[in-house]
């Protein structure tokens, strides 16, 4: 974890999943937390209790950030794959025009530290996997491009201005940490998209593709439980160096299949999730596994709860306790 003494940190996006559960981790960890977000994708209530909360944009972060603040977490990104391809101007726009304006602010207030929320999309689809950092980047889709500009600026402004920055490459995210889960709307990702199929809120999941070069057939992901990915973030916040940019994947290493998702929703739940299968999507790797040695080796960072039921499990209590809400 982070150093004992206390510092302060802007959260961008931090209203978001990712940005709560990383922010809720810094306020445990003793830190003063400033979340600023423009509540466009987040939600208020995700905002950890004990942070400070600015409705805002980070295009106009330099109104808030000053010399007092240690550091900036940055989560302020449009994430839907689809809609980017739809709308690639709102992800250049947002995605690295407002990390543009972001970094002036940082620069400008002389905060130099930044741990940058990136993305596994940044390698679209891969020659091999395990997938280590010196794979070649090559995206898909406009969000995954955005991710990768805005690596590319950070490595530049390490390089001319002496920013400390980690970007850490996400692999797939799931589970839920306190009142911190998984509530995109539309959603998108797997694990909540069957909970859904649980909960009686959807008749089936369906499965794109059953005969890929994969033990069952299904795609095969590595998946990462929320809480371990904050903890690197407050590890990253310690690894850093002035004038580098450090680059890590995060994830188990292990790959599951939808189909062993769907099984470990099955047995955690108790419920039955009727399957659909349907023709593949375009564009979906077969396996996406990460190699996480250069933030082990770096961070000093295992993540604790590897175990897909865990991450079910935490889910599926996050998914209930929504449900319960709404009636």
């Amino acid at each position: 974890m982070s150093s004992a003494v206390t510092s302060k940190y802007l959260v961008t996006g931090g209203a978001g999943y990712v940005g709560g559960v990383v922010a809720a981790h810094l306020l445990e960890a003793g830190h003063e937390v400033t979340v600023l977000d423009d509540l466009s994708t987040g939600f208020k209530e995700g905002v950890p209790a004990g942070a400070r909360f600015i409705e805002g944009r980070i295009q106009d972060a330099a109104r808030w950030l000053d010399a007092s603040y240690d550091g900036v977490l940055h989560f302020a990104a449009f994430s839907q794959v689809g809609e980017s391809v739809a709308q690639p101007e709102k992800y250049w726009e947002n995605n690295v025009g407002g990390t543009m304006a972001l970094l002036a602010a940082m620069r400008e207030a002389g905060v130099r530290r930044l741990v940058f929320s990136s993305t596994a999309a940044t390698y679209g689809e891969p020659a091999s996997v395990p997938i280590t950092e010196s794979a070649p980047t090559a995206p898909t889709s406009p969000y995954g491009f955005s991710k990768l500009a805005v690596d590319g600026m950070i490595t530049g402004e390490a390089r001319a201005h002496g920013l400390a920055a980690v970007s850490l490459r996400y692999f797939n995210v799931a589970g839920a940490y306190g009142a911190c889960g998984e509530r995109h709307d539309p959603e998108s990702h797997l694990i909540p998209l069957v909970l859904q199929v649980a909960l009686g809120r959807r008749e089936a999941i369906h499965v794109y593709g059953d005969d890929y070069t994969t033990p069952d057939g299904t795609c095969v992901r590595d998946y990462i439980h929320v809480a371990d990915l904050a903890e690197a973030h407050l590890l990253a916040l310690d690894a850093m160096n002035p004038g580098e940019h450090l680059i890590c994947n995060l994830g188990n290493g292990n790959g599951f299949s939808v189909r062993e998702v769907v099984e470990t929703v099955r047995a955690v739940t108790g419920h039955p999730v009727p399957e659909v299968v349907a023709a593949r999507r375009p564009g979906d790797p077969a396996v996406l596994v990460a190699s996480a040695d250069v933030a082990r080796g770096r961070l000093g960072w295992n993540p604790s709860r590897p175990d897909l039921a865990d991450i079910v499990r935490d889910a599926w209590a996050f998914a209930r306790q929504r449900e319960q809400g709404r009636a």
